[in-house]
């Protein structure tokens, strides 16, 4: 590795050479230790790598943790994420906290369709992506009983900086990262940096869907004992969100083909279009509005901090905060209804009409019923939109160390509290629409009229509501409060250590939902006797558009409050090998998931029953480390039990997907392994995770003894990699086992390996050339299947992974 000379700071074409094999992480623990003498699993991915495998999204970079379970293909956010097994029962990243520099990027990871990676990006401003699974992590950070993943900034220690050219081939993506740091004198340093990317994305979609980019910058200042660090951060983007898209299914439940579609293959396409653009609404007010399906989720962060070290007499201090204003809005396509004949739809709706195309080239022509789309289908599709008016965050995480000299050994003792102000002030409402299922950003809406040749639906307009008839206004703000204190004594060879938590909640604000209906002139006719989708209707009875009346929100005001612990010890047998065990109980506070549920007084708002105010994990763990020259191999094994409250999405028989509250219980067990090798310019890494599970409890009794869906027997990653002074080539492997789609444990999905290629070339110092193709085969690897069982039709709804895609880039430091 190359040396830092006292004065002379390693410049960042240097530190973009440099191998750094030390797996020493500061998060989720109290004091920054040599891993063998920690008895906790921490991975570390160095920004060399990060570069190296130029991932498209958090989720493809994260894939790459071991023990970490990615459900990705959503796109730049609103992937989902867990740990070991722990169940994936919602959307977003329940048990496992997504942290940029120490802090985390919201309290909850599981905030309906506001999930935290959509909120914070990846570029070549990253030093060290660092994650910590189970422990330390349940009690030193709120709401994170699973894990914590870490994204930690570059803050000018090397001098100098670089920019990154980028673009995808074969696909439209556009894309320029820069950095800079430098230091100034007398202790102080700064570093500056960001992105910029524009293009149509990995999928096609048919126009420009993902535009923006941040900057980030912090200035240091070292003094003896410590230093005094202010960041900021500014990010306005836009990126598409990937909903389940349609796909063939056929088979039996045991042995199912998933197929693309003519016209249409659920890996490459969406059900986004040139050819759909401005659609008229109506909010959760009444109010007609009007929104671009295009817009898709545009985030504006604006971030202030600080974080401070210093020490007064034997003792250490850290003090960091964080102020997060984060606001904007975001119209997803999600298809709930895949019909298998368009006469299905006509015989139901309008028996003896027709249908005419509503948008494209053809608007206003007949449409064949059985020709429809080249594949006979029709879509019935919801765009949701959200509101986010206020994500707010205000975080402050203080602690102070010691260590003391007992019995011959190091006792070091940790105390600290954490307090945090998160806002949720969100409003949600969505329509239906009809439209053919055509890829390459070609599907048009499709009008649907009598047999008189009247509108039933008109503007491929089905329904000025969503398939669940919901429009949901959010106000609320958590008030949260944790001491929390650790020791850890260190004698020789044995260290034993413990540490707890407490948390303390209020939530107070309001909710509301639509309770009332009205009739609403949508498109402005200046009638209400129009298409049933104006009328609110699909059965052509005149019920009206629901809205929220007002005075119809209801309050929230409840308190909670959980203990997390975690008890371990740590022997090292040899400089080159330690064995541990850990115990833990770790808590996770109810978040969104309840508001709108029966646990909450629609009069008082207080909380109806204390039981579902937090989930709790119980966690057992033991393995051993080893590391020496170049070798490195961790393995643990693990047993869990998992109670909680959850809101998880659950299709019916028509594929109509149904947010549900549920109380479940689950027991998970398995090992992951870890290891690494390193001889002169060959490098392997690469990691196995090994899980099973049940479900124990559940709200049917036929779930109890499943095993939770989407959870695979195996995960595993391999990457393999030569690097020599000009070249560096590599490859990345990623891949999972079968697992069952739903609890009810019928229909399978399918395992899958994903292969990937990296290439760094540089011809002249400073200038580094790259190349990288994901999904080199081009393998359908689905993530998720919206049914039960094989489709009677044959068709549903899955979310995949993206195919092949092949980017080249150039970096050229300074």
């Amino acid at each position: 590795m190359l040396a830092q000379d006292e004065g002379k700071p390693v410049t960042a074409w240097e530190a973009s050479r440099a191998i750094d094999d030390d797996a020493t992480v500061k998060t989720g623990v109290a004091k920054a230790r040599d891993p063998l003498d920690s008895a906790t699993s921490t991975s570390v991915l160095r920004d060399n790598m990060v570069v190296k495998l130029a991932p498209t999204s958090l989720a493809d970079l994260f894939r790459n943790i071991p023990g970490i379970r990615v459900e990705g293909g959503a796109g730049e956010g609103l992937n989902s994420y867990t740990v070991r097994g722990l169940p994936l029962v919602n959307g977003g990243a329940k048990y496992v906290q997504i942290q940029e520099d120490g802090l985390p990027v919201l309290e909850f990871g599981d905030l309906t369709n506001m999930g935290p990676d959509a909120f914070i990006r990846a570029d070549i401003n990253v030093s060290s992506v660092e994650s910590i699974r189970g422990g330390s992590a349940s009690t030193f950070a709120s709401n994170a009983p699973g894990g914590v993943i870490n994204l930690i900034s570059k803050t000018g220690e090397e001098e100098g900086g670089s920019v990154l050219l980028s673009s995808g081939l074969g696909y439209d993506s556009k894309r320029v990262d820069f950095d800079y740091g430098h230091r100034l004198g007398d202790g102080w340093r700064f570093h500056v940096g960001g992105f910029y990317r524009a293009g149509e994305g990995p999928r096609e979609t048919g126009y420009i869907s993902t535009r923006g980019g941040q900057v980030k910058a912090n200035v240091t200042k070292e003094f003896a004992g410590g230093y005094v660090r202010f960041y900021g951060k500014l990010l306005d983007d836009k990126f598409p969100v990937y909903m389940a898209s349609p796909m063939a299914i056929t088979g039996t439940n045991a042995d199912p083909k998933y197929s693309e579609l003519p016209q249409f293959d659920a890996v490459k396409d969406t059900m986004m279009s040139r050819y759909i653009t401005d659609v008229p609404q109506v909010d959760t007010a009444g109010n007609v509005v009007t929104n671009s399906a295009q817009s898709g989720y545009r985030v504006n962060t604006k971030t202030v901090g600080t974080d401070i070290r210093f020490t007064l007499g034997e003792w250490s201090f850290t003090e960091r905060f964080r102020y997060n204003d984060t606001s904007g809005e975001a119209s997803i396509l999600d298809p709930q209804i895949q019909v298998a004949a368009p006469t299905v739809m006509l015989g139901y709706f309008a028996p003896g009409g027709s249908l005419t195309y509503a948008s494209g080239p053809q608007a206003g022509a007949p449409i064949n019923p059985a020709a429809v789309s080249g594949n006979g289908l029709l879509s019935l599709t919801t765009i949701g939109h959200t509101n986010i008016n206020s994500l707010r965050n205000v975080t402050n995480d203080f602690r102070g160390s010691r260590v003391w000299q007992v019995g011959g050994g190091d006792l070091t003792l940790t105390g600290g509290i954490y307090k945090v102000y998160q806002t949720i002030d969100r409003d949600y409402y969505g329509s239906v629409v009809v439209q053919d299922i055509v890829g390459s950003g070609n599907s048009a809406l499709v009008n649907v009229k009598d047999a008189a040749g009247a509108c039933v639906f008109c503007n491929g307009m089905f329904a000025y509501d969503d398939a669940l008839n919901r429009k949901q206004r959010v106000n609320v703000e958590y008030d949260i409060l944790a001491p929390y204190g650790s020791f850890n004594f260190h004698k020789g060879k044995i260290a034993i250590g413990g540490s707890i938590r407490y948390d303390r909640g209020k939530v107070s604000g309001s909710v509301a939902q639509a309770s009332a209906r009205k009739l609403i002139d949508v498109n402005g006719s200046g009638s209400t006797a129009g298409d049933r989708a104006e009328q609110g209707s699909s059965t052509g009875a005149i019920i009206g558009v629901p809205y929220i009346a007002p005075g119809a929100s209801q309050p929230v005001d409840y308190d909670y409050d959980y203990v997390s612990y975690s008890l371990s010890t740590n022997y090292r047998v040899s400089d080159a090998f330690s064995v541990f065990a850990r115990h833990s109980l770790g808590g996770r506070a109810g978040a969104d998931a309840l508001l709108f549920s029966p646990a909450i007084s629609a009069t008082t708002g207080a909380l109806l029953d204390k039981s579902v105010d937090h989930d709790s994990v119980r966690q057992t763990e033991a393995g051993f480390k080893f590391r020496n020259n170049g070798f490195a191999l961790n393995l643990t094994g693990f047993y869990a039990t998992t109670s909680g409250t959850y809101l998880p999405v659950i299709p019916d028989v028509r594929g109509v997907k149904t947010p549900t509250l549920v109380s479940r219980s689950y027991r998970t067990y398995g090992a992951e392994f870890e290891g690494a090798v390193r001889q002169g310019p060959f490098s392997v890494a690469g990691s196995l995770t090994l899980t099973g599970g049940e479900i124990t409890g559940a709200e049917t009794a036929t779930l109890e003894g499943n095993e939770p869906r989407r959870q695979p027997t195996m995960l595993y990653t391999l990457t393999p990699q030569y690097d020599v002074e000009r070249v560096t080539i590599g490859a990345n492997i990623q891949g999972q086992t079968s697992s069952y789609s739903d609890n009810v444990n019928l229909l399978k999905m399918p395992a899958f390996t994903t292969v990937g290629l990296f290439g760094r070339y540089r011809p002249v110092d400073r200038v580094e050339l790259g190349v990288n193709v994901s999904n080199l085969f081009d393998e359908t690897a689905i993530m998720e299947v919206n049914a039960t069982a094989v489709p009677s039709s044959g068709v549903g709804t899955v979310r995949t992974l993206y195919g092949r895609l092949v980017s080249a880039s150039a970096r050229f430091f300074f």
